[in-house]
């Protein structure tokens, strides 16, 4: 009884981390698949910076799927990622952002970040940090 309860726990944690994986996975895919590896590593690493502050949710998912936070996930398309290729290096980077710890802190600490063609009226109450491709990124105070 007790190996049954231990592998079921197990395939729990693995689902769990396999549900992590793909949400950070969409998230650089739907925010970042048409920049640079520097700018799409970038939005993945203001999502850990996020699960790691005290301000948010404390899981990759539940940061990805806070209202409003990502504009992706309450823009009425599709959630499937149709660009195989994109798909597949969005993978590939998240698993190295999570396992690896490759490119983590290439924002700087950056929480915030948004596209240089959008007016974000919140952004002026926060510490600038710099541009990464077509995101503008940015720290709380």
């Amino acid at each position: 009884m007790k190996l049954l309860l231990l592998a079921l726990l197990v395939t729990q944690l693995f689902a769990s981390q396999a549900n992590e994986l793909k949400c950070l996975q969409m998230n650089i895919y739907f925010e970042a698949r048409s920049s640079n590896l520097a700018d799409q590593a970038a939005v993945a690493d203001v999502v850990l910076n996020r699960v790691v502050s005290n301000n948010y949710p404390n899981s990759i998912c539940e940061v990805v799927w806070q209202r409003k936070q990502f504009s992706w996930t309450h823009d009425g398309k599709s959630d499937r990622m149709t660009d195989r290729d994109a798909a597949e290096s969005a993978y590939l980077l998240a698993h190295q952002m999570l396992y690896d710890g490759r490119f983590r802190g290439i924002s700087q600490g950056a929480d915030h970040y948004h596209a240089d063609y959008v007016k974000a009226y919140w952004a002026k109450s926060l510490n600038l940090i710099g541009t990464i491709g077509r995101h503008i990124y940015y720290r709380s105070n």
